[in-house]
């Protein structure tokens, strides 16, 4: 699609359910702009009240949320492998538990572990380009590929190259979910349901998390790598029967088909038509007005989507998130608590996967703004009183008076902040690319976050260690908290609330020229 999509049409706006263009109307009264607040784009001849009224969708929910969970069944893959590393490495690097025909030093333990950060950074930017390519779902298939491959090599590994091998490959199929999955939704989705779709895949994502959990620390390596490897071949079998995308089908000029997946997707009883003419006038506008792919991503819409995709991946890795899983069982253990390791990640997996599906229940209904700034704000407030006991704890000691008398801070902090993260920063800044961007470059912004977050992720990860040595496991949390202080002011004055609102609505959120959608409504 092209920048012309930045534009609208003039459109009756009873004759669409996604995605419907606003109607050009004469702007009122200076007294009622001055009313209703209105006045900047009455001007401009938009109705305020079709741009913020909710549309009423009639299609059929079912068939939508059924596709969706389908496609995150690869979330649910990727989920494992993040997870994989917490019961594993510590069997593999201690003689006594290893399994493997070969020695796992902790070093290269470290490396098995966080290969896989960089095999998802690797894959993201080209695996935008194939989903525009070859279609979304074929993408998707194609990944169980790989995914397989990986995880076979794991299984049957022969030496710790070997193992460092299959991580990696492992990496690179479950990056490529983390940009074609979201994608996916975000097209096949209605208005109403984009956000509870949209955040299926972080969801999925904390469900093969807790899976890896539970099931790694109560089987055999061997038993758990294989069950491991049946996920993403249950995925394929699964998906198979889903439809593509119909924003894609449409713009590679394949309409018959775009209008069996919206009836499958929608209902019979759905007017498929006004969706499908919608789709096919957007795309042969863009035709018609050839854009070049640097005019596309330079358009102050494109550059603010950009913008608000990439911090938004910065604040959620640099939320201090890693730092506080990684901490999960010295927080436990300082609380007084004398519940295993492997019971204490649960519980945390627990957490995480009921305040992701809360989050999924609310998104469409508190909105994405609020959310966010609530993780925001609570993750600041739980780093800061962290950052507080583990700066005494380094101070006085361990059993010193004063730490034993906050010794519930930490535990009290860490759940409070798991659950923060679950409900904002950990699915919705996978959803913001596939609702802020048009077609024409969602891929682009789509992988290359995607890139940006998995490098992030590694950073972090080999760093905390570091990081912790140098300046104190208290300092670290406080410089957390600061960044989700910044995020949180960052989210106030630059998110725009995207609840409910169509494609257009949102680029006229971003900045979009309603004087130029008018002109383009009047020669369309």
């Amino acid at each position: 699609m092209r920048s012309s999509l930045y534009r609208r049409q003039r459109y009756d706006s009873s004759e669409t359910e996604t995605e419907p263009l606003l109607p050009a109307i004469p702007g009122p009264s200076q007294n009622e702009m001055q009313a209703d607040g209105n006045g900047a784009m009455a001007e401009v001849g938009v109705s305020q009240a079709t741009l913020v009224e909710p549309r009423e969708d009639t299609g059929r929910k079912l068939p939508q949320y059924i596709a969706a969970l389908s496609a995150t069944l690869g979330a649910l893959a990727a989920g494992a492998m993040l997870g994989w590393s917490s019961p594993v490495i510590f069997k593999i690097t201690h003689n006594e538990t290893n399994e493997y025909d070969f020695d796992v030093s902790s070093g290269q333990g470290d490396w098995v572990s966080s290969l896989i950060n960089l095999g998802a950074a690797a894959v993201c930017f080209p695996i935008g380009l194939i989903m525009d390519a070859i279609g979304r779902k074929k993408t998707m298939l194609l990944l169980v590929l790989p995914f397989t491959l990986g995880w076979l090599l794991i299984t049957f590994a022969t030496s710790v190259g070997m193992l460092m091998a299959g991580r990696f490959i492992t990496g690179v199929a479950g990056g490529a979910f983390c940009v074609t999955a979201p994608a996916y939704n975000s097209e096949i989705a209605q208005d109403s349901i984009r956000g509870t779709l949209g955040s299926f895949f972080q969801l999925m994502i904390t469900v093969g998390i807790l899976f890896a959990y539970a099931v790694g620390s109560y089987t055999s390596v061997f038993v758990f790598n294989i069950l491991c490897t049946l996920i993403p071949i249950i995925f394929g079998l699964v998906f198979f029967f889903m439809p593509e995308s119909p924003s894609f089908l449409v713009v590679k000029g394949r309409s018959d088909e775009a209008k069996d997946a919206l009836i499958r997707l929608r209902g019979r009883t759905y007017d498929v038509d006004s969706e499908l003419q919608t789709l096919q006038m957007k795309a042969d506008l863009a035709k018609s007005q050839p854009v070049s792919f640097v005019s596309a991503i330079t358009k102050k819409t494109a550059l603010k989507a950009l913008l608000i995709c990439y911090a938004l991946m910065l604040f959620q890795q640099l939320s201090g998130i890693n730092a506080v899983i990684f901490n999960t069982s010295s927080i436990f253990d300082s609380a007084g608590a004398t519940i295993p390791a492997a019971v204490a990640t649960i519980i945390i997996g627990v957490i995480q996967v009921i305040a992701t599906l809360t989050s999924s229940l609310v998104v469409d209904r508190l909105g994405r703004r609020v959310l966010l700034l609530f993780s925001a704000l609570v993750m600041c407030l739980c780093s800061t009183a962290l950052g507080v006991f583990f700066f005494l704890q380094d101070t006085h000691g361990k059993d010193s008076s004063i730490v034993e008398a906050i010794s519930w801070l930490p535990l009290l902090s860490l759940s409070l902040f798991i659950v923060a993260f679950s409900l904002g920063f950990g699915p919705i800044p996978w959803m913001m690319a596939g609702e802020l961007c048009l077609i024409d470059i969602k891929a682009f912004v789509g992988s290359t976050a995607g890139t940006f977050n998995w490098l992030l992720s590694f950073t972090v990860t080999s760093t905390f260690n570091f990081l912790n040595t140098l300046i104190g496991s208290g300092q670290v949390f406080w410089i957390f908290a600061g960044i989700m202080l910044v995020g949180f002011v960052f989210i106030f004055f630059v998110v725009p609330e995207t609840k409910g609102k169509s494609v257009d609505e949102i680029q006229l959120m971003l900045g979009a020229e309603p004087q130029a959608v008018t002109n383009t409504s009047e020669k369309m």
